[in-house]
């Protein structure tokens, strides 16, 4: 296995090994969590890639979600991206499927709004537009070195709330559903998230993000923007042009990430695997040990 970096100081691409090797390589997978600790985004090319085999694969790092109720592939372990409708065509702008794409297109770290966050993210690329499309990428383990040390101190101990309707109501009001917003309550994270295996911190934020325990609502809301736009300031990412045959995975405790638009005619088509995050992958300091939802 070759590891060849490829963002500003985070992520890199796993050369010489496949999905396959990996989910039956003791060794594989043991050389692939490290890199996957090291540089939070890691980037495989040219695979043979069916759901099956991505599930495989992802299930070695930990139990899969089961996809939550109002997304393409509720109830399974897939999450289905596409902007291809019933009848096979692209669907119009204003379509829901459309506006979720767009939503998508907010910084975000995947399920910081469920009882059980992330650990990582597993997509593969099935239909890709000829031009736009990429996913951009952010590290807020970086992101937090930049930080002073006096606000690195004063978000270690800080909670952060976070709300799935919150994020996509900055698409359009009632994007998210009555049944999703019924299945998904608000969540308090802690706003530093260390990692278990190298100690590292990183900020632990999303478009989900709306309040800040125990402070003000609006000065609560302003220091989640200003450190969201800490972490996002330019030159700060990592943007992913996807090919066929391109499957990349991500840390969601040290990164966020956004999709790119693309021309609104072009069928695009990702399925994505999520992995719970458990206590051995630091969540159990990530819980406050009494909290009530911000008002």
């Amino acid at each position: 296995m070759d590891i060849i970096p490829l963002g500003p100081g985070f992520a890199a691409e796993l050369r010489g090994v496949t999905l396959a090797d990996i989910t039956a390589d003791d060794a594989a997978y043991a050389a692939t969590r490290a890199a996957f600790e090291e540089h939070s985004v890691l980037v495989f090319r040219d695979q043979s890639v069916s759901d099956e085999g991505q599930l495989a694969f992802s299930r070695r790092f930990g139990p899969p979600e089961v996809t939550k109720v109002g997304s393409g592939g509720a109830g399974t372990h897939f999450v289905i991206l596409s902007t291809i409708g019933e009848d096979g065509k692209v669907v119009p702008a204003d379509h829901r499927l459309a506006l979720r794409n767009k939503a998508n297109q907010l910084w975000h770290t995947d399920s910081s709004f469920k009882s059980v966050p992330a650990l990582t993210s597993v997509l593969s690329a099935r239909i890709i537009p000829a031009r736009g499309g990429e996913t951009e990428y952010v590290s807020t383990r970086m992101a937090f070195a930049r930080l002073d040390a006096s606000t690195q101190k004063r978000i270690e101990s800080s909670f952060a709330w976070h709300d799935y309707a919150h994020s996509r109501g900055q698409i359009a009001p009632g994007l998210a559903s009555a049944e999703e917003r019924a299945a998904l309550p608000a969540q308090c994270w802690r706003m530093v998230w260390k990692n278990p295996v190298n100690g590292r911190n990183a900020v632990y934020l999303a478009s989900h993000a709306y309040a800040v325990d125990g402070m003000d609502r609006v000065a609560g809301k302003k220091l989640i923007d200003e450190l969201m736009d800490a972490a996002t300031a330019p030159g700060s990412s990592y943007v992913h042009q996807w090919r066929t045959g391109d499957v990349v995975m991500w840390d969601n405790r040290a990164t966020m990430h956004r999709g790119r638009p693309w021309p609104a005619h072009e069928a695009r088509l990702m399925v994505r695997t999520t992995i719970s995050a458990s206590d051995a992958d630091g969540l159990a300091s990530m819980r406050p040990s009494s909290r009530q939802a911000a008002e």
